[in-house]
């Protein structure tokens, strides 16, 4: 398993990270509102009815991973004054970033990024990859997708993986911090896994890099999962689901309370790559996320624009 360093940094914040990548002009790019209906063929897991143990395997993990993100996050996101008080500046910062999403349109890490910033009202461009050549990201020397390239002011910053994105918006949106100084925040480390590949790993990808008096106030325990997929993947894509939904409770219509937190468009970001497959008409039928998921999608397509 890789294993990721953490360190401490004199300003009291997490270690840090930042890429150099600046893409070369024009690019090609797709405006979200055209991006439905023009992005091209969906990929195998959207034609395939059934859905690959692939997919699912890779929904059950993330879907997994969203728990662990919930408990790093709650203590900040339970906090209904701090929000209500953040979002006039949240709406004033939003409007200085210009975004470009470098996705598959069938990826559930994309689909997870695409649902944050639908929720926060994050005006976007999409530009799809091509899954065998990857020529859209030839800039970059990370070579996986969600990539999200952000460009405020003068500054271009290229953030990779789907929570560092997330996390690094979250906080820009919280604390109005430069994101030149936010994504130092979320430094990549080399490592060998279980295979002998070496991979990219991302510390603090799961946590919101507040000052440190606000994370004392504000961040409870970090709790680690190991996740054991077993061979049928749709029983833990149940049993994971069922345990999200009894983690939401019965007092509360999301995880973050009266709306929506990071930790429900994660998980509702994983889900919904997955309609049209029967794998999630399947888990809509045996587990109880439905009422859940539906909650999410309207609070989504009611959010202010």
């Amino acid at each position: 398993m890789a294993q990721a360093a953490r360190a401490l940094w004199p300003s009291g914040r997490a270690p840090a990270w930042r890429l150099g990548c600046r893409p070369p002009p024009g690019l090609p790019e797709q405006s979200r509102a055209g991006f439905a209906g023009a992005a091209g063929g969906p990929g195998p897991a959207a034609t395939a009815r059934k859905g690959s143990p692939r997919v699912l395997g890779a929904a059950a993990l993330a879907l997994g991973g969203a728990l662990g993100l919930y408990h790093t996050a709650r203590w900040h996101l339970r906090t209904q004054d701090l929000r209500a008080e953040c979002s006039a500046v949240q709406l004033s910062l939003s409007s200085r970033l210009q975004l470009t999403l470098y996705q598959y349109k069938t990826c559930p890490f994309c689909s997870k990024v695409r649902a944050f910033l639908d929720f926060h009202a994050l005006p976007y461009q999409v530009v799809e990859v091509n899954p065998v050549q990857k020529a859209e990201i030839k800039f970059s020397s990370y070579r996986k997708v969600p990539i999200l390239l952000a460009q405020e002011g003068d500054s271009l910053q290229q953030l990779n993986d789907s929570s560092v994105i997330i996390s690094a918006l979250k906080t820009y949106l919280v604390s109005g911090q430069p994101l030149e100084d936010i994504v130092t925040y979320y430094p990549p480390m080399k490592a060998v896994n279980d295979q002998g590949k070496e991979v990219t790993e991302f510390c603090n990808k799961y946590w919101l890099m507040l000052d440190e008096k606000e994370a004392q106030r504000l961040y409870g325990g970090k709790e680690a999962r190991t996740h054991h997929l077993r061979d049928d993947v749709r029983k833990d894509l149940y049993e994971a689901a069922d345990k999200w939904v009894a983690a939401v409770g019965k007092d509360r219509p999301f995880m973050g309370g009266q709306k929506p937190n990071l930790a429900d468009l994660a998980v509702y970001g994983v889900l919904r790559v997955m309609e049209g497959l029967d794998a999630f008409d399947d888990l809509m039928q045996h587990t109880h996320i439905l009422p859940w998921y539906l909650r999410v999608e309207k609070a989504i397509a009611e959010a202010p624009r």
